[in-house]
């Protein structure tokens, strides 16, 4: 019986959590003034993950230049994609069939940090896991600055990848779980000013928060 009251009051707890850091905002109070320039970006959700989309342009092209060096033919994207996740999972599960149990038990408690890459085609903004948001200048430099900070190096680690449009890199800090990718997403999103929930572990809680605290744009970089 106990155990049983223990386990409730656990899912209880965890349940709270993620609601509270779902509806609790965090950025922006309010919505920017609009500055000068104008940035379309996504945020691109599937069933346990987020990306953030950029459009690829001569200046991000210049701007990460090392992209290319590490062999990624960018130029002939329209999206880059990055996002950041634990390396054991991240680089040995590029599908389900691929899940195992140890980088999965990295994940939930200490793993290494890796960024990864993706280069895309034309992107569907009206398919329900994608997000968009126009930035001003302001606000996509932060956004850009964010990303970079992220990255501890700019060589890609060896034999890492899904395919030849992506790449991984030496991340940042450490990875868990509880802080993970879509925590990362949240993070650097209000750096360039796009309100979301306080705690969002999963995909869909991320969305619900930036439909809930971010609206449909932004304007300023943000703390």
């Amino acid at each position: 019986m106990r155990t049983r009251i223990g386990l409730a009051a656990a899912a209880l707890t965890l349940a709270l959590a993620l609601a509270l850091g779902t509806l609790i905002r965090l950025g922006p109070s309010g919505p920017p003034a609009q500055g000068s320039g104008a940035h379309h970006i996504l945020v691109l959700a599937n069933a346990i993950h987020t990306d953030i989309a950029l459009p690829v342009d001569a200046a991000l092209l210049a701007r990460f230049a090392f992209l290319q060096a590490a062999g990624l033919p960018a130029e002939r994207a329209d999206w880059l994609l990055v996002g950041r996740g634990g390396r054991s999972f991240y680089v040995e599960t590029p599908t389900w069939s691929d899940l195992r149990p140890w980088p999965v038990v990295k994940s939930f408690t200490l793993d290494d940090a890796v960024m990864h890459v993706g280069l895309a085609g034309p992107l569907r903004e009206e398919d329900k896991d994608t997000s968009a948001f126009t930035l001003d200048d302001a606000a996509y430099e932060a956004l850009l600055s964010a990303i970079e900070e992220s990255f501890a190096a700019t060589t890609p680690i060896p034999g890492a990848g899904y395919g030849p449009y992506d790449r991984f890199f030496e991340a940042t800090g450490r990875f868990n779980a509880v802080a993970g990718c879509n925590v990362w997403t949240a993070a650097t999103l209000r750096r360039a000013g796009i309100a979301t929930g306080l705690w969002t572990p999963l995909p869909q809680l991320l969305r619900w928060s930036l439909e809930l605290h971010g609206g449909e744009a932004s304007g300023s970089p943000g703390p």
